[in-house]
């Protein structure tokens, strides 16, 4: 059986799946979307992705679809006709379709949903994770409203692409003050020199991942201390380790930032820990 995805209300063949030319989120990006990783077949951090969906339309004054019960039943319908059981699970909902204006449709327009739903090796995940990964750094040019999961992301497009073609798997943003905002799909992490975990503070204009709090409530339970503080690059690569979290990377170790060691170059063991640990109670929690 091919993939399958639910569009406005109904199951489609994965590829005969589309939307009217004139939906906003196709034409002015006004919607908003969620990523949820799949574990056995079950949502891992299904609350915290739900209250950071109905946060975002709120923030955008988009109304939800359907019940957040009703959605529930959807997305997992969806991920059993996809028989997917690990991977990822992806929702867009957009202010739906209408004559196209940048003010805001009359309030009778049903918003737009799309579900889609695909498989992800966890084994080459993991093998990926020992061995470490790369990031390059670019300058943040991103909206004041990066708090809000819009699919408004040709910035993070623009530095994923940069970072594909310099051999490394992420782009860290970086601001006027030199400092590490977050990364193109994830958050930034580093374990520094006196052994505090550091990561930006959400007031920052970055995403509040849903990956990086339940991280959060992992790391109290471990004894290990916790800064919400900025960091810089070059705080980076004289840290002990550093790592990027998020729904497609959990929790990624990596080794060279702009082609340059961090640390001795060696997979931080703090890391892999983490993600062990992390990848341990989404299991035991997912829904």
């Amino acid at each position: 059986m091919g993939r399958v995805a639910y569009v406005n209300g109904r199951f489609v063949p994965h590829a005969e799946a589309a939307v009217h030319i004139e939906d906003r989120g196709y034409q002015l990006a006004d919607a908003v979307y969620e990523v949820w990783a799949l574990f056995d077949g079950k949502m891992g951090d299904a609350e915290g992705h739900f209250a950071r969906l109905e946060r975002s339309l709120a923030e955008l004054r988009i109304p939800m679809p359907m019940s957040r019960r009703a959605l529930t039943i959807v997305l997992r319908e969806t991920v059993r006709r996809n028989r997917v059981r690990e991977g990822l699970l992806y929702l867009q909902i957009s202010r739906g379709v209408a004559p196209r204006d940048h003010a805001f449709p009359g309030a009778e327009t049903p918003p737009s949903i799309v579900i889609t739903c695909k498989a992800v090796d966890r084994s080459a995940a993991q093998a990926k994770a020992e061995k470490g990964c790369a990031v390059i750094t670019v300058p943040e040019n991103r909206w004041g409203r990066c708090d809000i999961k819009t699919v408004g992301l040709l910035p993070n497009v623009l530095a994923k692409q940069a970072a594909r073609e310099r051999g490394a798997v992420e782009a860290w943003f970086v601001d006027e003050l030199g400092l590490v905002t977050e990364g193109a799909s994830s958050n930034a992490w580093i374990l520094d020199s006196d052994g505090v975990l550091r990561t930006r503070d959400t007031n920052a204009n970055i995403l509040r991942g849903v990956t990086r709090r339940t991280l959060m409530d992992v790391i109290a339970e471990t004894g290990l201390k916790v800064e919400e503080r900025p960091f810089t690059a070059e705080e980076a690569l004289h840290a002990r380790e550093a790592f990027i979290t998020g729904a497609g990377s959990l929790v990624t170790p990596i080794t060279a930032i702009d082609g340059k060691p961090v640390g001795d170059g060696a997979v931080g063991e703090v890391a892999l820990r983490l993600r062990s640990l992390y990848i341990e109670r989404a299991k035991a929690t997912a829904v």
